[in-house]
């Protein structure tokens, strides 16, 4: 029979009335043959794990909190017109009567680019082969850097939507703006909540819900 023990570590198999202990590749390692620092180590970081989990739990329910007691605040305020408040959620931003706290509620889309991003770049730079030499090698240097990659092969949106700022009249680049307008595509769309403080100099600081920031 197999029975699970240790609540608070990595769970102990017993099989034969020996103890076991599964690694990282699945294998079952007698409790007895473990170093003792590789025990304490596996109990301190589960431990560790167990309770920031529960923190995530509760900072998710005290999000959830936070969105709707802001939402019921708009609510009740359009109720004041006799109306809804309607049009898109979020980027919305409210302040305590003293200036001393602000929150705002901010919306950020997820973009991602189909195969025009690609068919946008042979149009660029067959328009830059077409231009002549001087300011072509600029250009090509900012095109390149634009659609370079990052360490996730994904390129930077806001890089790519900035080469749309140039009002070049080549009829290729305005075919090139257009497939990356074409290829733009909003996946999902993410809502924020940040609250701020007033420092001594009257600068709004946000307030930090993040381990590194604390």
């Amino acid at each position: 029979m197999t029975t699970m023990t240790k609540q608070t570590a990595t769970p102990v198999t017993i099989l034969n009335d020996i103890e076991y202990m599964t690694d990282e590749k699945g294998r079952l390692n007698p409790v007895a043959a473990i170093k003792p620092i590789d025990l304490l180590r596996d109990e301190t970081v589960t431990d560790i794990a167990a309770k920031v989990l529960r923190l995530n739990g509760i900072m998710k329910a005290e999000k959830e909190a936070l969105f709707s007691l802001a939402y019921d605040f708009l609510a009740l305020s359009a109720n004041e017109y006799e109306t809804v408040y309607g049009g898109k959620k979020g980027n919305v931003s409210l302040q305590s009567y003293d200036g001393r706290y602000k929150f705002q509620i901010a919306m950020q889309d997820k973009t991602v680019f189909d195969e025009r991003l690609q068919i946008a770049k042979n149009l660029i730079d067959e328009c830059i082969s077409e231009w002549s030499t001087g300011s072509a090698v600029e250009i090509k240097a900012l095109v390149n850097d634009a659609f370079q990659v990052d360490k996730e092969g994904k390129v930077s949106t806001y890089r790519v939507m900035g080469l749309k700022r140039h009002n070049f009249d080549h009829p290729k680049w305005l075919k090139a703006m257009q497939a990356i307008q074409d290829a733009t595509q909003v996946t999902s769309t993410k809502e924020y909540l940040r609250v701020y403080q007033r420092d001594e100099k009257g600068k709004y600081i946000q307030i930090p819900l993040d381990f590194s920031k604390v």
